[in-house]
């Protein structure tokens, strides 16, 4: 796990050397940034915003080491610039979504105000921490949507983009309302149920099926699962039933068996009927093998009799959408006299949204969202997503216990109509500009356009 003592240097160098600039020419200067997502990778209609805890984590304890400045004094950085970074800490103020909120393209999800060096230089690791643990809960929500009530546990461990990356799905899949994880780590930093079966080499590792079953039953009487699928699926089960009924009459009863090859639609039902034929009914069925959202929703409008599902390589590494197009930018920034003046991107296709914003929500009667409202600060359109969660660089807002987290992303997910839950094809965003914004946008955009504009050179 990311050690939040030393984490200085995680930043993109251009950070580094527009900060001394900023150090030489807008030493003073004042800004704000607001975080968000630009547009929906393929097949999405909403994000569920997670990583809030790791920004707010990292800004409280921002800092460079001795070690950090004689590195960046052999990049040729300044000796005062260094001096001054070495003092560095964040002083600013932080607005946001709380964690499990759902999103969308172009709404603020995070909005800094501080010292202009101060609010460059974070730029990188917000983007990092954001665009991971946000793609991760998205793409596990949709999993969960896709069981349709049935559970989903974690086991992309062996698979996900890194030890920190590993960490994070975990969590983030939690959040999203899996059930629990195969990742012991994980598992105690966040409490999350630990889960786990066997794997097809402690199968092997014995001379027959039976008696690895039994092995293993005799080690974990009150919590076995078995894996019927190492040799031949149909007598797997079989293997299983004859090994419950021997302990059944020691008082234990067998959890559940796991299937992770072949026709899970056709193998499940199978070992349905074999179990309960033989007053195993309470025995549940697992499935894994490269799930994701469109297998399990296949598996289960076929009738597949599964009652769990563990899902790992394509949920860790977010396999159809790897990446969120995650923006920083900068809304507004203080004149000479310190009055903080409002501005705007105005590239093709990238034009961003100037002032101090904030995103206000409408629900419907029976608590459904309607729309949301970007609009600035002051106005009031709605209920306010963004709050206030550090000042001067304090924590004000009270970090929730990881329960309190997961119930927020649930009823965020439970507010949204089932168009937004499709598997593939998306849905409009609800999302529009309050008038005040659209006119500052559009008085603004001129008064750019104008300040950019040169006399030719003769």
């Amino acid at each position: 796990m990311l050690d939040f003592k030393s984490t200085g240097l995680l930043l993109d160098f251009y950070e580094l050397t527009m900060a001394q600039s900023y150090f030489r020419h807008r030493f003073k200067a004042q800004a704000t940034f607001d975080l968000f997502v630009r547009d929906f990778p393929q097949n999405r209609s909403y994000f569920l915003f997670a990583g809030l805890e790791d920004v707010l984590r990292y800004l409280k304890n921002l800092k460079f080491s001795q070690e950090d400045l004689d590195y960046l004094e052999r990049l040729g950085f300044a000796e005062d610039f260094l001096t001054y970074l070495g003092r560095l800490r964040f002083h600013g103020e932080v607005w946001a979504m709380p964690e499990g909120t759902v999103f969308f393209p172009g709404e603020p999800v995070i909005r800094i105000t501080g010292s202009l060096i101060e609010t460059q230089i974070v730029e990188s690791f917000l983007l990092n921490a954001v665009n991971l643990s946000t793609m991760i809960a998205t793409k596990a929500s949709r999993i969960v949507a896709a069981a349709d009530g049935r559970r989903v546990y974690d086991f992309s461990l062996r698979r996900t983009h890194g030890t920190d990356a590993a960490l994070k799905a975990a969590r983030s899949a939690y959040l999203a309302g899996f059930r629990g994880t195969s990742n012991v780590l994980a598992s105690k930093l966040y409490d999350i149920p630990a889960v786990g079966t066997m794997a097809h080499s402690f199968v092997m590792s014995f001379s027959s099926e039976l008696e690895s079953f039994r092995a293993f039953f005799e080690t974990f009487p009150n919590r076995c699962i078995l894996l019927v699928d190492t040799y031949d699926t149909q007598k797997g089960v079989a293997n299983a039933i004859k090994v419950a009924k021997e302990f059944k009459a020691r008082g234990y009863r067998l959890k559940a068996v796991r299937l992770d090859s072949g026709d899970l639609v056709k193998l499940s039902q199978t070992a349905r009927k074999m179990l309960d034929r033989c007053g195993l009914r309470g025995v549940k069925i697992l499935a894994s093998g490269d799930l994701d959202e469109y297998k399990i929703e296949k598996l289960v409008l076929k009738g597949a009799a599964i009652d769990d599902f563990g899902v790992g390589t394509k949920m860790g590494v977010s396999a159809d959408s790897p990446s969120l197009d995650v923006i920083y930018k900068i809304s507004e920034v203080t004149n000479k006299e310190g009055v903080f003046l409002p501005t705007m991107k105005l590239s093709e296709k990238k034009v961003t949204l100037p002032g101090r914003k904030q995103v206000f929500r409408v629900f419907d009667k029976e608590g459904v969202l309607k729309k949301d409202i970007i609009g600035l600060e002051t106005e009031r359109l709605g209920e306010p997503l963004l709050k206030k969660m550090m000042v001067a660089g304090d924590v004000v807002y009270p970090l929730k216990p990881f329960s309190e987290v997961r119930e927020n992303a649930r009823k965020n997910l439970d507010s949204l109509k089932k168009s937004f839950k499709r598997l593939k094809g998306g849905c409009p965003h609800p999302v529009g500009l309050s008038p005040r914004l659209k006119k500052m946008i559009q008085v603004l955009s001129k008064q750019l356009r104008a300040r950019q504009q040169t006399k030719a050179l003769i």
